[in-house]
Parts: C-alpha cells; sequence; structure tokens
C-alpha cells in the first residue's frame, strides 16, 4: 500500500527509516513534473539538497525523474540554502520550479522536499493542495540525464547587490555564526570576510554531536551560540536553520533574539535606510512590537494564517515590502517571494554598520520605543484523537477569562487567539502534520507570558474552568 504523502507548512517530510523511501522521492517527484511539464515542457527544473546523509543521492533521484519526464535537471554541484534555489529559479526564465531535498529545521532523523514554483516561491495554497492530490500511487520507471550547475556563487554573490558594503567593511564587526550543521555552512563567513568582518563559525563542519542537535534556531539549540558569543566578545551571534530558511540571533550579552525581534529590527531598517514603503506580511503570531512600528510608520498590515504559503500569496499580490512567520522565515520580495535567511542576516550586519550599535544597543531601543516584550511556544503532545477532537470544539471556544483578564477580541480563523487590552496575546493551533498541540503567547513581561502559556495548556487539557 502506498504511503500517503502529505504537504506540511514548509514541505513533506518523513523519518529516514520510515517513509522517507526512493519509491515515495520517485512518486512526489514525478507529480511535480507532470505539473509543470503540462505546461511548460522542456523548461528547466532546478533541484537542490542539504548535507544530511542521502540528500544528495535523493537530489539526483528525483532529478532524473524531472528528466524522464522531458524536463531539463538542473542539479546544485554542491550542497545548498534553499534560497539559492529560489534565486536561481526567479532569475531564470527558462525554469519553472524546482525542488529541494533537506530537513530543514526537523531532526536529523527526517528529510523532506520542498517544492518551489516559476517565481522561487512557495506557491499557492491551492496549487499544493492539486499537486498533494496528482501524486501517483505507483513509482514512475522513467529517468533521464542530470546537469550539474553552480547555484550556489550567483546567490552568494546577489546578497549585496543592495548593501552598504562599504559600511560594513568599516564598522570592524566580529560576529558568531551558527548553521546548525546545515546547508548554509561555510557561506555566510566566505562572504563577509573580504569586507573585513570577523566570523567564528561553529556547527560547521560534521561531528560527534551533529546528530543530536535540532537545527531549529530556538532554544534551547541556541546554547552553544550563546557561549561562544560570550566567550569571544563578539558584536553579535547568526545562526540559519538546517537548510538556511529560518534564522534568529544572539546579542553581545548572550541573550537570544527570537525571529520575531529579528524581524522587526529589519523591518525598520528598510525603511530607514533603504526608503522601503508597503505592506507587511506576517503571520497571526506576529510580534506586538512589529504590530506598533507599523502603525507608527504608516505600513499597512496584512495578517495571515500559520504557515509560509499563506505569506506567499500576499507577496504576490504586489505591494509588500517584507514578510515573515514565527518560526523564523523572513522573505524579500523585492528578491524572490520566499524565505531568505542569509540576505536577512546581511540586512541585520548592515544595520549594526550604519547605526553604529551593536546588536543588544539595537534590541534595548527598540524595546524603550515599543516596549518590551516576551514570546513563546509550548507544543502539547497528545493522541491523534485528542487533537482531532479539540481542532472540533475550538471554533466553539470563547474563554471569558484569562488569569484574571477578558479577552478584548477573540478569533477562531486558524486555532484560537485571544487578545488583551495591552495587545498581549494567547493563541491555540492544532498543528496540522502532527499530533501535538502548538500553544503561543507574548506579553509584556515573562511572567505574564508564561501564566499565559498556563492557562493555554490547561485549555488544551481539559483542565481550565474559565471556558
Amino acid at each position: 500500500m502506498s504511503t500517503i504523502i502529505h504537504f506540511g507548512t514548509g514541505g513533506w517530510y518523513a523519518r529516514r527509516d520510515g517513509d522517507f523511501t526512493e519509491e515515495n522521492v520517485v512518486r512526489l517527484a514525478d507529480a511535480a513534473a507532470q505539473m509543470w511539464s503540462r505546461t511548460d515542457s522542456g523548461a528547466i527544473v532546478y533541484i537542490g539538497y542539504d548535507t544530511r546523509e542521502g540528500a544528495e543521492q535523493a537530489a539526483r533521484l528525483a532529478g532524473m525523474v524531472v528528466a524522464g519526464a522531458g524536463l531539463v535537471a538542473m542539479i546544485s554541484d554542491r550542497y545548498t540554502p534553499t534560497s539559492a534555489l529560489s534565486w536561481a529559479i526567479a532569475n531564470d526564465p527558462r525554469a519553472c520550479g524546482g525542488l529541494m531535498i533537506t530537513g530543514s529545521n526537523h531532526s536529523s532523523d527526517y528529510l523532506g522536499i520542498k517544492v518551489r514554483m516559476a517565481d522561487g516561491g512557495t506557491g499557492t495554497a491551492d496549487v499544493i493542495d492539486a499537486l498533494e492530490e496528482s501524486i501517483p500511487l505507483e513509482a514512475t520507471e522513467a529517468r533521464g540525464p542530470l546537469i550539474e550547475k553552480d547555484i550556489v556563487s550567483p546567490y552568494l554573490e546577489s546578497l549585496f547587490s543592495n548593501i552598504d558594503t562599504q559600511a560594513i567593511a568599516e564598522a570592524g564587526l566580529q560576529l558568531v555564526y551558527d548553521p546548525m550543521y546545515g546547508s548554509a555552512r561555510g557561506y555566510l563567513p566566505a562572504v563577509l570576510g573580504p569586507l573585513g568582518v570577523q566570523t567564528i563559525e561553529i556547527h560547521g563542519a560534521d561531528e560527534p554531536d551533529a546528530q543530536t542537535l535540532r537545527p531549529e534556531p530556538i532554544e534551547p539549540w541556541v546554547d552553544d551560540c550563546e557561549r561562544m558569543v560570550l566567550s569571544s566578545k563578539a558584536h553579535a551571534g547568526l545562526i540559519c536553520d538546517g537548510d538556511g530558511s529560518r534564522i534568529s540571533a544572539v546579542d553581545e550579552r548572550g541573550r537570544y533574539i527570537d525571529a520575531h525581534r529579528v524581524f522587526t529590527l529589519v523591518l525598520g531598517h528598510l525603511v530607514k535606510h533603504h526608503g522601503a514603503h508597503g505592506r507587511v506580511a506576517m503571520g497571526l503570531t506576529g510580534s506586538i512590537q512589529t504590530r506598533r512600528m507599523a502603525r507608527e510608520l504608516g505600513l499597512p498590515l496584512a495578517i495571515k494564517p500559520i504557515g509560509f504559503k499563506y505569506i506567499y500569496e500576499e507577496m504576490v499580490k504586489g505591494g509588500v515590502i517584507i514578510g515573515g512567520e514565527e518560526t523564523g522565515g523572513i522573505g524579500f520580495p523585492e528578491r524572490f517571494p520566499g524565505r531568505d535567511g542569509l540576505y536577512a542576516h546581511v540586512l541585520l550586519c548592515e544595520m549594526m554598520a550604519k547605526e553604529h550599535k551593536t546588536l543588544g544597543q539595537l534590541i534595548d531601543e527598540l524595546d524603550e520605543h515599543y516596549g518590551p516584550v516576551a514570546y513563546a511556544r509550548r507544543d502539547i503532545r497528545l493522541q491523534n484523537e485528542e487533537v482531532e477532537m479539540l481542532r472540533t470544539l475550538m471554533p466553539g471556544l470563547n474563554p471569558q477569562n484569562i488569569v484574571g483578564r477578558a479577552p478584548v477580541h477573540v478569533s477562531h480563523r486558524d486555532g484560537l487567539r485571544m487578545e488583551f487590552d495591552d495587545e498581549s496575546w494567547l493563541l491555540l493551533r492544532p498543528s496540522g502534520t502532527e499530533p501535538v498541540v502548538r500553544i503561543y503567547a507574548e506579553a509584556g513581561t515573562i511572567e505574564l507570558r508564561d501564566e499565559m502559556l498556563e492557562a493555554g495548556t490547561a485549555i488544551v487539557k481539559g483542565e481550565y474552568g474559565g471556558i
């Protein structure tokens, strides 16, 4: 019996010792190739892969299947960030899409496939749904030739096309860079080094603990970067996930700076130093600080459900200057409508250079101007039937009191989101791909945030009395 292949918010993922098999790689690659060949026979499909065991072999297999369907399969000559694959597609008028073999931010025993469309983006939810439904039950035997190409170098060169490199060169920045053993390893130091930026890279080569570090740029997985920033007295630490899509940072005091704060900083930088103006696209879990900054700058906000595909849909409408979601993906439509982790880091370096400030000083100014915030997410693992029951009941939930406060706004748009008069908020959302309910909260203090997380946990477990 064939495995049911289901796309999550970022692609299809499965255990390497489970459903990530040659047969399933062929089935998915065949479905994507048939989709593209119906409208653009003979066009180029770019193929990329990360640093995980089996990724290159799976990429070559997927590429041969694509070529067997009559398309030109152009495979990267080395491991590549997903953003480099997207850049190659978006800047080649002959390209109709691409496939990225990666475990992304999942643990080391997973691999998966991300699909990219002709603009380098994820495609709309309707397109992905249609692709999922078209996956054949049997694996095709058709194969074709591969063409190897350097798609990394042009992408790395593009990172500075609109950047004040002189300011960076004069700033004397000292950084720690953590690619988390992923496919962005080596690349940021390679492009910043010629500008005089001193970069210490950790988790850049396979080591004994490579299999135990989850390549997700959140705590506790960023602890090594925090320690290295402190011991090396760096101005900041920059972190990428397993395929260079998601990011976070560490300031010079060793404080973890989540992607929400990075997003807000970069937004302000684009407006102040790049003259950007337009809409801001972000998910339901976007930060209070981002909302306040957008209001102050007169930038319309487009609030979307969880998942970058919804950010993508907003980007392709036009007029969006930046888009992002809570897992650390930040995109810049002027480049392509997808996550671009390395470019976000370059912008952060440019901001520190032009402002003549460390990352911690920039964060302090953000907190002083827009008010301090504390954000966190908690995952509650349940039985499948419990998650489905909660998903069914959630549209009817309308809590009247959360830790002594009445919500001023309740939304069931994507889970259950409650907002309070000080703009703090709590979101409960069942995962669409695993038996987990995610609880998100943001407030002005860590204490209030944690109280709301506890209340959300009690609601999920049916132990809360305020409903």
